[in-house]
Formats: structure tokens, C-alpha cells, sequence
């Protein structure tokens, strides 16, 4: 699959700086994988009340994948609403993400993302649909974890180093 493309750019800068280009937010979300960031994964309850939670993504085949336990809050907000936010400080720019996640059930995907877990330091292995390692977050509740993919409609940069400014992209 090939990254999403912005079909709307829009400059939410006060201070008269330029729109920021998606290649820039792109370019760092993209290459913005491992342990030292933490990304943060909001749902909505089924009573609507908000709920947040660190979670460890990858960038593999044009979008953002993470895992969560089968029992755990995020997964069961997620199954009743696939809507749902990512926020994360990467290098020179804040980014929220507005979209939707949905279960990979595909064994060769999630073969394929746990591998590139492995790559940069988490014992990820792929169990049929699901991901195993000895160890995850203290959160995360025993394995096996689900893998899901996440679809970007809406992200919102500010950027924190030259050049500045602040945007919101629109995606198909």
C-alpha cells in the first residue's frame, strides 16, 4: 500500500508562517519508530467518556500499526468505535492524528510487523493473527496481542523547530 497523500492543506499559523509541508510531518512519522517515543492512543468508551493510553507503533506499508491486549480497554473501545486519535512529539513537530483503527487479521502482515518490532528491540514474534514476546508493556496485559492498522482522515502538525508553523491535513 502506498502513503496516504492530503487532499486538503489548510495553514492554522498565527503568526504568518508558511503551511507546513506534509513531506516534512511524513518524513519524521515514517522513520519515527522504537521505544524511545511513545505514542498515545485516545477511544471513546461506549458511554462516551474518554479514554488514553501509551501505545508502541510502527510505521510499516503506509500507515501506523500498534498492538493492544484482547482484553484491554483500548481494544474493547475499539471494537465497539474504530474511531480514534495518535499524538506523539517526534523531532521538530507535534502531530495529532484523527482516524480509525481496525484489526490485522492477516498472518503474513502481522508476520511482517512483528519482525520489524524485532528489528528495533521487541522479541516480537507472529502467532497466526496475533503478536507474542516475552515481555510488553506492564499495561499490556499477557500475550498474545492484536495488531492494528491505523487510517489517517485528519492530522494536525505544530511544528517545534525551524521552519515553524502549524497545519492541519485533510486525507481521503
Amino acid at each position: 500500500m502506498t502513503d496516504q497523500l492530503p487532499v486538503e492543506v489548510t495553514n492554522l499559523d498565527r503568526y504568518d508562517h508558511d503551511v507546513l509541508a506534509w513531506d516534512r510531518a511524513h518524513a519524521v512519522l515514517s522513520s519515527s519508530s522504537g521505544a524511545d517515543i511513545t505514542w498515545f492512543l485516545g477511544t471513546v468508551r461506549p458511554d462516551g467518556r474518554p479514554h488514553a493510553a501509551g501505545v508502541g507503533a510502527v510505521w510499516y506499508d503506509g500507515a501506523l500499526h500498534f498492538t493492544t491486549g484482547p482484553g484491554a480497554r483500548k481494544t474493547r473501545n475499539l471494537e465497539a468505535d474504530p474511531n480514534c486519535t495518535i499524538s506523539v512529539r517526534l523531532d521538530g513537530i507535534d502531530l495529532n492524528l484523527e482516524g480509525t483503527a481496525h484489526r490485522v487479521t492477516d498472518a503474513t502482515m502481522v508476520e511482517r510487523v512483528a519482525a520489524l518490532y524485532a528489528e528495533l528491540g521487541w522479541p516480537a514474534t507472529a502467532e497466526g493473527d496475533a503478536i507474542t514476546a516475552p515481555f510488553s508493556a506492564p499495561s499490556a496485559g499477557p500475550a498474545p496481542w492484536h495488531l492494528y492498522r491505523f487510517s489517517m482522515r485528519v492530522a494536525f502538525g505544530v511544528a517545534t523547530a525551524e521552519p515553524h508553523g502549524a497545519t492541519r491535513w485533510r486525507f481521503a
